[in-house]
């Protein structure tokens, strides 16, 4: 997740309350989804941008989870998702993900 992005997601936490955000990810390999997961839940594991040491404990979903899945219209998601998620590894991205929340998830 670049500098920019975690700034954003801090400064919406800090706004709205980090009870009341979630997060959805687009990242197309489970690495990197658990990257960006780890940033927003347990801190920048790199310890080079805003979230470097700023345990937020967001929710966080990638968007081929059920979870996200299912809260968005079904029209939406095949115009915009499915394509896609014919070509990713949605179970490793499912297992990286649920790994990431029930480690740091605060919420």
């Amino acid at each position: 997740m670049d500098l920019e992005n975690q700034q954003r997601v801090k400064d919406a936490a800090e706004k709205h309350g980090a009870e009341n955000i979630i997060v959805v990810l687009g990242a197309s390999e489970a690495e990197a989804a658990g990257l960006a997961a780890e940033t927003v839940t347990a801190g920048d594991p790199t310890y080079a941008g805003p979230l470097a040491g700023v345990q937020l404990g967001l929710k966080v979903y990638h968007m081929v989870e059920p979870e996200a899945k299912d809260a968005v219209d079904a029209d939406v998601y095949d115009e915009q998702v499915s394509m896609m998620e014919m070509v990713l590894d949605v179970d490793a991205i499912a297992k990286e993900m649920s790994s990431i929340r029930s480690q740091y998830t605060k919420y």
